[in-house]
């Protein structure tokens, strides 16, 4: 079994019961054992341009799970929990109902096409940052140093719910 560290964002529609739903079925599926469920924090929609003070606001956290499954098919996963509950991909970075990233495999380095691990952008974002740290304060993200540290830098804004 592989350690792995999961974020979750969703800024349309019942978000709250969203993110339950998404963690339920991350729970329920064969190969995956759901370890840790972090507190929900509220963040402002990032664009590519930055901060958009108009789009609706999300709702970020962290699962993390043991997993018997390879990364590409822990991927695979995570999109059909995301297509399973509305996630519709029209615009890189636009509102959606459910965000699903693999952050972190068991501090696997690795890059193709379908999947860079770990996340590029992981360790500039406090709404991974604070509720990884939360659910595992010692956690080290590959290359990048501890979450603790990379948190104390990291400038976003996030609002415990």
């Amino acid at each position: 079994m592989t350690r792995a560290v999961i974020a979750f964002g969703a800024n349309l529609g019942d978000r709250e019961a969203t993110i339950a739903s998404a963690t339920r079925a991350l729970a329920e599926t064969p190969g995956v054992q759901l370890v840790a469920v972090s507190p929900v924090y509220e963040t402002a929609a990032i664009k590519h341009s930055g901060v958009d003070p108009v789009a609706p606001g999300y709702l970020n956290g962290v699962v993390i799970v043991e997993t018997a499954l390879a990364p590409l098919d822990l991927l695979d996963v995570l999109q059909a929990v995301e297509a399973e509950n509305g996630r519709v991909r029209t615009e890189h970075w636009g509102d959606r109902t459910l965000d699903l990233d693999l952050i972190d495999f068991g501090g696997v380095v690795s890059a193709d096409e379908r999947l860079e691990l770990p996340h590029p952008r992981a360790w500039q974002r406090a709404f991974v940052l604070q509720p990884w740290l939360d659910v595992d304060p010692d956690a080290v993200l590959p290359g990048r140093g501890t979450i603790a540290e990379l948190r104390r830098v990291a400038h976003d804004e996030v609002v415990r719910r």
